[in-house]
């Protein structure tokens, strides 16, 4: 933490020091970020409701779109924090297996998440590895709620998020560094090396991500009270170290042709507290992550109405657990593979402009997913085949129709349609949407085939997979109005989500003649271990969802230099099971969230003051105590020099959590969280660009 302080005040006396000088010499020029008149672009281009590039005014499917001007604007450096600060109906709890990601109730495996259209694959008990998305690299995030199996398939029965990259074409080459620390050892430190000359482009990048464990109470109560505590070393936050080394090619041999090509390795480790004989809560092992993804392909532009584009992505992601304290089996440095995921995906698509005011699209998917799983005992493989079409048609000038079918055959489940209607009408500044939208989800390979057996902190855990399952299936329905201009908008939809044969697992008590028969099934258990087990967890079909929602969306430039948004999420998730509705775990009915963003230049100088905050109800637990809401505020503070044509300097301070909101519970077995903040935390930066 010392260190990458003192790296970045270095770079900053040097970065001034060589800008001064040089800018005695050079003439001064602005660039766009800071010079330009600025406004928040009301109506982005967006890809992801209809599959290809349109204003967002004129797509009957609503997205929401978070800009990477807005994202450093409020001093947002990581996904997770552009997602819970900009979107209220998607909420995040980390943990050592990743961050358990949550859109209007419906957890990880009904949400799809993309890169540039491709599927991001590899979760960690079915928590997301969001360590491998290249923050530095992303030019919007588009999210879009319901179900999207249309032109998605399996999985998007929650909703979409798709991460929109950019490369820039314009400078021959350019370099920019982007350092920021905060408290708990935070830091993110991005370098990239841009070149791009006579249409080939040339993309480097590397991103070192690090942080440390935390408490905010090191109390837990003991097995069996709820009066009596221990001190624990179990952290609230884990703490871990990241890289990520990306490597993008694209070419453009002719006007109507661009090709790329890219890799990204990823490498992430855990940093928990060793075990100790004095105290619990410690670990023997580190989970150690590591991925590699590499995709290619290419668009063909027949027309500007007319075009052809293929890609291919091969995804492999694989963890484990790397010891750094010997036990009775394992020596320091031992590496144990838990999980190895390897998906393959190809997809071509046509977008065609055959009808006046029209467009359609043809598509084709095929993917292959494979799971290793060591102590699940899977080594099990699916593929999916996929044909889809879509037209979007606008009729007497102001009515705009969507018409969708996608066609799914997957190995284990068969065959599967899902259709999509969408209907926007526009008079002047007002637009009307109305939606319906079917979503499936094919049960995962673990869901399937698991045979699970392990001891977590000296319990033991078994998981049976169940290959007589259905797969799961939605109708979504969305309605919305919204009133748009240049400089205001605001929008509100009200929507309904109904899920079925949702898979869940049924936890099974252990009587005398069950215990036996997995002591048969699991030789490996001793009898210390079998003395421990209570029950054991079965996958079935048995739930279905129902979610209700209202989300008001404001948008204001209210005068020159000053931006407002406010978002309000309202959900009602709910899950039906053994006759009982309950809410959906971790679902959360009111959240609200507000920026508030002022900007003013002054010469060679510009100054950016952001204020955002997030405010939420209790988050539900059922069968267990509720996490209280809670109100949480950021301030950040971005500025700009232009010191001389080819360097800009952007150094940056801000305070996380303005009014320490902690939750200092005590945890247990009985307690959950929602609010994840050590406290009030200082954030500083420094952002270098180089340009020639």
């Amino acid at each position: 933490m010392k260190h990458s302080i003192n790296t970045i005040c270095l770079l900053a006396v040097l970065s001034l020091a060589g800008s001064t000088a040089f800018a005695q010499i050079h003439r001064m020029e602005r660039t766009d970020s800071a010079r330009a008149e600025r406004a928040h672009d009301l109506n982005p281009v967006v890809v992801t409701g209809t599959g290809h590039h349109q204003r967002l005014q004129a797509t009957a499917t609503p997205v929401r779109t978070l800009s990477s001007r807005e994202m450093q604007e409020q001093g947002i450096a990581t996904f997770e924090d552009a997602i819970t600060r900009m979107v209220p109906q998607v909420s995040m709890a980390p943990s050592s297996m990743g961050s358990f990601l949550r859109m209007n109730g419906l957890g990880n495996k009904y949400l799809l998440i993309l890169i540039n259209g491709q599927k991001l694959s590899g979760d960690i008990s079915g928590n997301v590895d969001l360590a491998r998305i290249n923050m530095s690299r992303v030019k919007r995030i588009e999210v879009l709620d319901g179900a999207a199996s249309s032109l998605y398939g399996s999985d998007a029965i929650g909703g979409v998020i798709n991460i929109i990259t950019d490369q820039p074409t314009r400078q021959l080459i350019g370099v920019t560094s982007d350092t920021r620390v905060s408290g708990e050892g935070k830091l993110t430190e991005n370098v990239n090396l841009d070149v791009f000359t006579h249409g080939f482009g040339s993309y480097t990048s590397y991103t070192h991500d690090r942080a440390d464990s935390y408490q905010n109470n090191d109390l837990v109560y003991v097995k069996g009270s709820d009066t009596e505590t221990q001190q624990t070393l179990a952290p609230l936050f884990t703490g871990y170290r990241s890289h990520l080394l990306s490597q993008r090619f694209t070419f453009a041999p002719l006007k109507q042709l661009a090709l790329n090509a890219g890799i990204d390795y990823n490498d992430k480790i855990t940093d928990r507290p060793d075990t100790r004989e004095d105290i619990t809560g410690g670990t023997s092992y580190e989970m150690h992550y590591r991925a590699l993804r590499w995709y290619a392909g290419g668009i063909y532009k027949f027309t500007p109405k007319n075009s052809l584009q293929v890609d291919f992505t091969s995804d492999h992601f694989r963890y484990g657990k790397e010891y750094d304290v010997a036990t009775k089996t394992q020596a320091v440095g031992d590496y144990v593979q838990s999980k190895r995921q390897h998906t393959m995906e190809g997809q071509a698509k046509a977008i065609l402009g055959l009808l006046a005011d029209g467009t359609t699209i043809f598509g084709a998917d095929w993917r292959r997913d494979h799971l290793e799983a060591t102590s699940g005992s899977i080594d099990e493989a699916a593929n999916i085949f996929a044909l889809y079409g879509q037209h979007e048609q606008r009729l007497w000038g102001h009515l705009t129709a969507t018409a969708g079918l996608r066609y799914d055959y997957h190995e284990n489940f068969g065959s599967h349609l899902t259709p999509k209607v969408a209907l926007l009408g526009s008079f002047g500044h007002f637009n009307l949407r109305a939606n319906y939208s079917a979503g499936f989800r094919a049960p995962g390979l673990d869901e399937l085939h698991y045979h699970y057996f392990a001891v977590n902190r000296g319990k033991p855990q078994i998981i049976f997979g169940n290959d007589r399952l259905d797969p799961e299936k939605s109708h979504y329905v969305s309605v919305g109005a919204e009133y748009r201009t240049a400089r205001f908008a605001v929008g509100v939809t009200g929507f309904v989500n109904r899920v079925r044969d949702m898979v869940v697992r049924q936890n099974i008590d252990v009587d005398a003649a069950s215990l036996a028969r997995l002591q048969t099934e699991f030789p490996e258990m001793t009898a210390d271990q079998a003395a421990l087990l209570e029950r054991y967890s079965l996958y079935k079909n048995s739930d279905r969802g129902d979610i209700k929602g209202l989300q008001v969306n404001v948008s204001a430039n209210l005068f020159n230099g000053f931006n407002l948004t406010a978002n309000y999420a309202l959900t009602h998730a709910r899950s039906y099971s053994d006759g009982v509705w309950r809410n959906l775990e971790r679902s959360i009915k009111n959240v609200g969230t507000l920026a508030a963003n002022y900007y003013h230049s002054w010469g060679l100088y510009t100054l950016n003051v952001n204020l955002n905050g997030r405010l939420q109800s209790k988050t539900y637990y059922p069968d267990y105590e509720d996490a209280p809401g809670y109100g949480v505020w950021n301030i950040s503070t971005h500025h700009t020099f232009d010191a001389v044509r080819w360097a800009v300097i952007e150094p940056s301070v801000g305070v996380d959590n303005l009014f320490d909101r902690v939750d200092r519970r005590i945890d247990s077995s009985n307690r959950r969280y929602a609010l994840y903040s050590p406290g009030r935390m200082l954030v500083v930066g420094l952002k270098l660009k180089f340009k020639h």
